[in-house]
C-alpha cells in the first residue's frame, strides 16, 4: 500500500510541476528558462502541450524534475546560512544561478 501512495504522490508532484513550469513559460519565457533550467527546444515543447498531455506524462512512477544540486557543499551553504534574513534569498539566487547547467 505504501508503493502506491508514494506513486501517487510522485505523479501529483509531476502534474504541479509541469502546469507550473508551462505557466511560468507563458508569463516570462526568458525568465523561466532561467529558472527552470532548461533548454529553448524543452521548453518549447512544454509550452504547446494540452492539458489532457500534461497530464498523460505525469502518470509515470518516475520524477520528471530533478534537483539542480550536484555539489552536497552548495546544498549545506544553503541551508547553514547565517546572513540576515532579508539577503537570504539574494544569496540563495546567486549560488543557484553560479551552477547553471
Amino acid at each position: 500500500m505504501k508503493l502506491d501512495s508514494a506513486i501517487d504522490e510522485i505523479q501529483e508532484i509531476n502534474l504541479s510541476y509541469l502546469l507550473l513550469a508551462q505557466r511560468l513559460l507563458k508569463e516570462d519565457y526568458a525568465t523561466a528558462l532561467f529558472r527552470l533550467k532548461i533548454k529553448e527546444s524543452l521548453a518549447k515543447v512544454l509550452v504547446s502541450l494540452t492539458a489532457k498531455q500534461l497530464a498523460q506524462l505525469a502518470r509515470t512512477n518516475q520524477l520528471l524534475f530533478r534537483l539542480h544540486f550536484e555539489d552536497p557543499d552548495q546544498l549545506i551553504k544553503l541551508t547553514s546560512n547565517k546572513r540576515a534574513q532579508g539577503l537570504g534569498h539574494i544569496h540563495t539566487a546567486l549560488l543557484m544561478s553560479s551552477n547553471a547547467s
